[in-house]
């Protein structure tokens, strides 16, 4: 294991890194323009595409569908709520260019035999204003097949983990490739790309979850997702936006179950432990908010907030009354229409969360007849649901101001590096059709780039033999002090890679925010947690590995302490509260819409490992 890896060196024009749904989206397009072109595309995901990203185990809504063939709603419409959702800081043009497309996009996805539900007209049955109701356990498989049709034989790399991007060794801005390792067999590769799509995900367990011990995998994202869309484009230099725009979820306790079709379809009630209804009896709590507090659906962070505040007020537990939207829908319906209904509800979570449904049923829990508990969950760093964070990229050209347009579609500052998903930043609510979408917006761009820039990367050899070097130091730090202790998990000279994400998780949940400290920070707090930060990247060279599972997840380590890093600069950075109920900056606990009402951007300095930050306007797209 100790010994120098296999190379294997993969030439392609267009490399997208991750295969969840913007790379599933993001290969099927760029495959169909790069072929008429004479172009090669090629893909590369740590797992397998059929069940891998955050639709991996199925999903039981679409949640971004317009409905345009109906008149149901314009993109215009969607931009107006993505802009109160996010408290007043959205890229207008990227929503728009988004929800425009996305239409398509699903109507694809039932060509392809993906089942919807459907009402006696033939339209598809909402769950609420944007959400569609579908039979999701293999929509993950099914447009994994469709990228696989698309991609061709020899074009798509499984098992294999992107840590590193490659830039051009005569232009450090210009992108060359990436570099990945096998987790099956000693292998390294190497792919010269003359684009790159990020699309790996974002960052899940970078926080201390509810659930520890065994059952920290219990996640409510995706808990592969070790941030990679974000650390790969800032370890190149790639600005970065909001990365302070983290994510909280109201969820069933433990399982981590969704409520969106709760709230939406079935119309139940979140109430405290003495039967309020917080949204209710706090609304005078919005008007400080206003207008973005006042105006309907209250955006995200607020419902959270207002749910903060009951919990410590001491009215807690928060609970979904499923019990009483249950009763209120079976009333006066047939028998028939009565199980209709309860397959629909344990469908929500056997499509998506099953274990919730065991969850249930260990603790004796009949939704129809016992309401269940509300938590809030530990942060998630995320672009494509709640929240925005991401990669600075180029919008569209026929829409976007010239503040926000460098020649193609969601290219970041970085030349030939894309971007979609979760990591396309300031384009949230996407959700799997929008990232989809995203994807295939990204795809056009990058073929077009490699149209226009046809050169070959230039690889700097140098750099290559350092990364695959560096990849295998884990294990030349086991083998080489794995004697001296007679057990491996307790040794004075290395780590192991699970003891360094429970040392990341204890110091962001402490300074970064997390559910351990009330989602609260200030500024020295953050100050301190990235002097934390700093030590334990110092410590990072003495991290060991005993096999390819563990390489896989010191490298995920590795990302998820990037992200976290960039996340608690950017907090230190933004002073105010712009999302309350996400984080509370609790020396600047105010919305600052007069020195704030602005994207927040961050850029690493590869040559000197310096940070700087500056502010882009907000621009407004649609009236």
């Amino acid at each position: 294991m100790a010994n120098e890896p296999q190379v294997e060196i993969v030439e392609t024009d267009v490399l997208v890194v991750g295969g969840g749904m913007s790379g599933t989206g993001a290969a099927y397009e760029a495959a169909y323009w790069a072929k008429a072109k004479g172009q090669r595309v090629v893909l590369v995901e740590k797992a397998a595409i059929e069940r891998s990203g955050a639709v991996a185990q199925g999903l039981s809504a679409i949640n971004m569908y317009l409905g345009m063939r109906w008149g149901e709603n314009v993109p215009d419409d969607f931009v107006h709520y993505v802009r109160n959702e996010t408290m007043g800081l959205a890229r207008e043009d990227l929503s728009y260019d988004i929800a425009r497309h996305v239409d398509a996009t699903v109507h694809m996805f039932e060509d392809w035999g993906l089942p919807f539900f459907k009402n006696a007209e033939g339209r598809y049955v909402r769950e609420g204003r944007w959400q569609v109701m579908i039979h999701g356990e293999s929509y993950k498989p099914i447009v994994a097949e469709a990228a696989k049709l698309a991609l061709g034989d020899g074009n798509l790399f499984e098992r294999v983990f992107v840590s590193h991007l490659l830039t051009d060794a005569n232009d450090p801005n210009k992108i060359a490739g990436a570099i990945g390792f096998s987790v099956r067999e000693y292998k390294v590769y190497v792919f010269k790309a003359k684009a790159v799509i990020c699309t790996s995900g974002g960052a899940v367990n970078v926080w201390r979850p509810h659930a520890v011990g065994e059952g920290m995998g219990r996640a409510w994202y995706t808990v592969f997702n070790n941030g990679s869309v974000y650390a790969l484009p800032s370890m190149a230099g790639a600005e970065m936006t909001q990365m302070e725009h983290r994510l909280v979820q109201a969820r069933f306790k433990d399982g981590y179950g969704p409520v969106g079709m709760w709230f939406l379809m079935f119309k139940a009630k979140a109430k405290n432990a003495f039967g309020e209804e917080y949204e209710i009896t706090r609304a005078d709590e919005l008007q400080k908010y206003a207008p973005y507090g006042t105006s309907r659906p209250i955006p995200s962070p607020l419902r959270n907030h207002l749910m903060m505040l009951d919990i410590q007020a001491g009215k807690g537990p928060i609970y979904m009354r499923t019990d009483e939207a249950m009763q209120a829908m079976m009333e006066g319906k047939s028998p028939q229409e009565r199980r209709t209904i309860e397959s629909d509800a344990w469908e929500d979570f056997l499509d998506m969360t099953i274990s919730q449904a065991l969850l249930w049923a260990s603790m004796n829990i009949d939704p129809a007849k016992t309401p269940s508990e509300l938590v809030l969950t530990e942060p998630y760093i995320m672009g494509s649901h709640a929240t925005g964070s991401g990669a600075w990229v180029s919008g569209p050209e026929d829409v976007s101001p010239s503040e926000y347009f460098w020649g193609y579609n969601r290219m970041t500052t970085v030349q030939g590096l894309f971007a979609a998903g979760d990591g396309a930043g300031g384009s949230p609510h996407k959700f799997s059709s929008g990232s989809y979408t995203e994807g295939r917006l990204a795809a056009k761009g990058a073929v077009a780039f490699v149209v226009d820039n046809p050169a070959a990367p230039n690889i700097d050899q140098g750099q290559v033999d350092k990364i695959v070097h560096d990849l295998y130091e884990p294990f030349r730090v086991y083998e080489q002090y794995k004697d001296a202790t007679t057990r491996e998990e307790i040794n004075p000279n290395y780590f192991l890679p699970k003891m360094g994400l429970l040392r990341l998780q204890k110091i962001m949940d402490e300074y970064a925010g997390g559910y351990g400290s009330n989602y609260g920070v200030n500024g020295p707090t953050l100050e301190r947690g990235l002097e934390h930060i700093q030590m334990m990247k110092e410590d990072f060279p003495r991290i060991a590995a005993r096999n390819l599972h563990e390489l896989l997840r010191v490298w995920e380590t590795w990302h998820r302490l990037w992200c976290g890093e960039v996340h608690m600069r950017h907090l230190l950075e933004r002073k105010e509260t712009r999302w309350p109920g996400y984080y509370y900056r609790l020396d600047y606990p105010q919305i600052d819409d007069q020195n704030w009402h602005v994207f927040l951007n961050s850029r690493y300095d590869p040559a000197t490992g310096a940070w700087e930050f500056k502010t882009k306007p907000y621009i407004p797209v649609v009236p």
